[in-house]
């Protein structure tokens, strides 16, 4: 076997990321062709076929998810050679986005991690609802979040989060007919979630709070208002997880994704920040 290349697994990993080799291009300063055949080498290299054409997106072979654990360690390893080698201090402002669901669990252990080896880098945090924050990082109000995917080319892939209908168990709020909900903003993946869940059903029910703001949706199922759907990493332990027996059926998990600005690019306090969320929280959601 060849030896592997640092500039083919940079190019795997990136179309792998992106789903199609036009939406990778950019991110490797490579044109299409040119990642095709960097793609071909690498393939050629391991003696088997990584990637396949599927119906939305690429998609990975067999051959192809056993190489790609490998190929990010690879990548993160030369990144961290490469920064403690070149001996810089980072300074800068790195504007963050993240929603009251993965703020506590997901941010706190990567700020852990961060502020101690870059303490001139200056982080100004916003929590809001992904529907908000993907927005804002487009237009380059904010240089990263970590989001809820609305599709699938969004951002670099970090893990699935589960989703679970709650309810208070000091009231049967599932057994109403119809099932009074809690739920978000009318663009929110939770909210198209939950109804999409009950359309599967055919249950009943009616809208009785709306509220942007995790907390309010923990006090209207705490005060016995609705039963709602929350990330799992957000739901109170004191609330009830329901499911088939209280007549409730499965929801599609969240794809959490770091989504980066263009206009970031070549910020290296940003670099920093985003290679620390994406190895921390792959290697969290890994081992969880």
């Amino acid at each position: 076997m060849q030896d592997l290349q640092i500039d083919w697994l940079k190019s795997f990993v990136a179309a792998v990321d992106a789903g199609s080799l036009s939406s990778a291009a950019p991110e490797v300063h490579r044109s299409q062709s040119a990642l095709s055949m960097q793609l071909k080498k690498l393939e050629a290299a391991v003696g088997s076929r990584l990637l396949e054409r599927g119906a939305r997106r690429l998609e990975l072979t067999h051959e192809g998810h056993t190489l790609l654990g490998y190929a990010r360690r690879m990548l993160d390893l030369q990144a961290e050679a490469q920064a403690a080698l070149q001996g810089e201090s980072v300074s800068g402002l790195v504007r963050l986005g993240v929603p009251d669901d993965y703020a506590s669990k997901y941010l706190t252990p990567v700020l852990k991690r961060f502020a101690p080896r870059h303490g001139g880098v200056e982080i100004q945090l916003d929590c809001e609802q992904s529907t908000s924050l993907i927005p804002r990082v487009a237009r380059g109000d904010l240089d990263l979040a970590l989001v809820s995917r609305d599709h699938a080319r969004r951002g670099t892939l970090l893990f699935h989060e589960p989703m679970v209908w709650v309810g208070s168990g000091q009231f049967d709020v599932w057994m109403r007919d119809p099932l009074p909900i809690a739920v978000y903003e009318e663009a929110s993946l939770g909210r198209r979630s939950a109804i999409h869940s009950l359309a599967q059903q055919g249950r009943p029910y009616k809208v009785v709070y709306n509220s942007s703001s995790l907390a309010g949706q923990i006090a209207a199922v705490e005060s016995g208002l609705a039963v709602a759907v929350l990330t799992q990493c957000s739901a109170p332990a004191h609330l009830q997880t329901l499911g088939i027996e209280q007549g409730l059926g499965p929801l599609e998990p969240m794809q959490v994704a770091v989504y980066r600005s263009a206009a970031s690019r070549g910020s290296k306090a940003v670099d920093s920040l985003h290679r620390m969320l994406v190895q921390t929280l792959r290697q969290t959601s890994a081992g969880a």
